[in-house]
């Protein structure tokens, strides 16, 4: 694997950005649109899509029912013909009970089916919270539900014909088995003997409902955090009764980060799979920062898109409240996704020329161009560090954010766990070795961390030393990287000022915004990273404390200051979905008061910090 790509000029200075205001198109207008879309909706009878056709679909997370019409606006031209509500709409299928949450889901399959999208299914997570189910089917051991008593599935299917009434016109269900609520792995049984078959079992009942019944349709939606949780899954959904019942996975093992691998799992199974895409940028800045890399995208389809028994895609369209791609620089990547689907020998190059030059204008095109394609550095060498992510749901959070350090770690997925690093630092590099053994703070490494035992061969093999490993080599690797980011990212909005004359005045106004929160958020990593990881080697003592080391531990709490002031006084407030960019400011604050004033923690998350107490003298 090769990250990096070490091609940028510097750009402005960050004291020239002015206060810029943008234009709002007419709210009146969208409003009328979204009434007309209403008012003809057609309440149609259940259509699933036959198990032949292409799936090209999209997901709605956000329970903004505005932004949520906007991208059903959007469905037709791409071709779009399955769509999924979940999360903030809809996470698990009873609380559509609520009345208003209820209604605002009608209103929207109502709206998908009259905008012409075929199929339009709910996400549910199925067991449910143990209290959830009445008490007289929790007669297992420490209350758990008894699955050989046939009136709990009884009631089980019962309650699902009555949550299917309330969505009449729903076509089907997501349905995530694992990580649920009440976890059937964890109920009682002594006629299902493994965890497998309790899984299957609840899969299986739910099927009989809406297949078996209601005639609509069931994704079964899988993930693990280890190789082992993906082999149980595996085991069964080998005994799921029902052929009808499809697949739906992730493109990436367990969760959405650009350095992870694709998933090794998805289509290895005979039943029809669609690949879940994360257009979005959970964890990669979720649209508010520069999320534009067709590149990326391409990448995943050509081998996932083109595997047995895979039948489409699905793509998260924002990540709540108001962080929809749609109209916005990063729905390059929903064009991506659509240019693939129609032409597989399609190039990321012809992508960005097609997508810009529609929405910018050709004259601008080439500049706005350039900042596109940086998108992919800047925050693989922002939000991720040598070669792995760093951030918590884009959020800046090395401390104390223990996922980081062991469940998140890309390595996880790859034999051998090596990379190749560029962005300034062109080292091939080994994942425990040498990046998490040098980045995780002491607590982290504690082997009563319950995340290690989802990596039991790293602590195996000797690859984590106790203690702390951070040194001045290794903090000189993380502020090569962070600096390249910066750099990386002034080019970008350099290359925004550059195309500025041939820019309608609202699209220069976004993307300039766009480029420069890009910017401002590599500089307050490169200088969290400076204080933070600089701070632990200066607090090892003896011969870690040298004069360079304080003087970058000081550099780097005098640019956090102004970063984080420009963060909070920034002009204009971005789009906030699970990630509020403006709040980076206090958490890159938290460092300098530790640092300087309040003293190191004493302990994070129960386990004891070796530099607990120890602060920085003022001078």
């Amino acid at each position: 694997m090769w990250l990096g790509n070490e091609t940028a000029t510097a750009g402005p200075a960050c004291a020239n950005i002015r206060p810029v205001l943008i234009p709002r198109k007419s709210a009146f207008l969208f409003l009328l649109l979204d009434v007309c879309v209403l008012l003809t909706a057609k309440h149609s009878a259940a259509a699933p899509l036959p198990v032949d056709q292409p799936v090209r679909g999209w997901n709605i997370l956000s329970d903004s029912e505005p932004d949520a019409l906007a991208v059903i606006r959007a469905s037709s031209a791409y071709k779009i013909n399955h769509l999924q509500l979940s999360h903030s709409l809809v996470h698990n299928l009873h609380e559509v009970r609520d009345e208003a949450r209820r209604a605002k889901v009608n209103r929207l399959i109502d709206a998908a089916h009259a905008a012409g999208i075929q199929e339009v299914v709910l996400w549910d997570h199925s067991l449910y919270d143990l209290d959830y189910y009445p008490a007289n089917y929790r007669t297992g051991p420490d209350g758990t539900i008894d699955l050989d008593n046939p009136q709990f599935w009884s009631w089980l299917k019962h309650d699902y014909r009555q949550l299917l009434d309330l969505v009449p016109h729903a076509d089907g269900l997501v349905l995530t088995f694992i990580e649920t609520g009440a976890r059937a792995e964890r109920q009682h049984s002594a006629k299902l003997k493994t965890n497998q078959a309790k899984l299957a079992a609840v899969v299986n009942a739910v099927a009989d409902v809406v297949i078996g019944e209601r005639k609509l349709t069931i994704y079964a939606r899988t993930f693990a955090y280890t190789h082992a949780e993906y082999e149980n899954i595996i085991g069964a959904v080998n005994l799921f009764e029902r052929p009808e019942i499809r697949l739906m996975m992730k493109e990436t093992p367990h969760d959405f980060f650009l350095t992870h691998p694709n998933d090794m799992y998805a289509g290895r199974v005979a039943r029809p799979t669609i690949i879940e895409f994360d257009i979005a940028g959970e964890f990669n800045g979720q649209g508010i920062i520069a999320n534009t890399w067709p590149q990326y995208v391409l990448s995943r389809c050509r081998d996932l898109l083109a595997r047995d028994h895979v039948i489409g895609y699905v793509a998260r369209t924002d990540r709540y409240r108001n962080t929809r791609v749609i109209g916005r620089p990063s729905e390059i990547n929903l064009e991506a996704l659509r240019r693939y689907t129609e032409d597989p020998t399609v190039t990321a190059a012809r992508v960005y020329e097609d997508f810009v030059a529609s929405r910018y204008g050709t004259k601008a095109a080439p500049p706005v161009k350039r900042a596109f394609e940086a998108a992919l550095d800047i925050v693989t060498s922002c939000l991720y560090t040598l070669g792995t992510n760093t951030a918590n749901h884009s959020q800046l959070d090395y401390d104390p954010y223990a996922s980081s350090y062991a469940r998140h770690v890309s390595g996880k997925w790859f034999d051998p766990p090596v990379v190749r690093v560029g962005h300034g630092v062109d080292r091939e590099l080994h994942y425990w070795k040498d990046i998490v053994n040098h980045l995780a703070p002491p607590w982290a490494k504690d082997p009563q961390g319950s995340q290690w035992r989802e990596v039991p061969w790293v602590k195996e093999k000797g690859w984590i030393t106790p203690g702390e490993e951070m040194t001045g080599e290794f903090l000189q690797n993380v502020l090569n990287e962070k600096d390249w980011g910066v750099k990386a990212a002034k080019a970008a909005v350099e290359a925004i000022e550059e195309a500025k004359p041939e820019l309608k005045a609202d699209d220069y106004t976004d993307l300039h915004h766009y480029f420069y929160r890009t910017l401002l958020t590599a500089r307050v990593h490169r200088a969290a990273a400076g204080a933070y990881f600089g701070f632990r080697v200066w607090s090892r003592g003896g011969a870690y404390r040298t004069a360079e080391i304080e003087r970058i531990v000081r550099d780097s709490l005098d640019e956090l200051t102004r970063v984080a002031e420009e963060i909070k006084c920034y002009p204009v407030t971005p789009a906030i979905g699970q990630w509020n960019w403006s709040k980076d400011a206090d958490r890159a604050l938290r460092y300098h008061d530790w640092i300087t004033k309040s003293g190191w923690p004493a302990e994070t998350r129960g386990f004891k910090n070796p530099n607990g107490g120890m602060k920085l003298p003022m001078k």
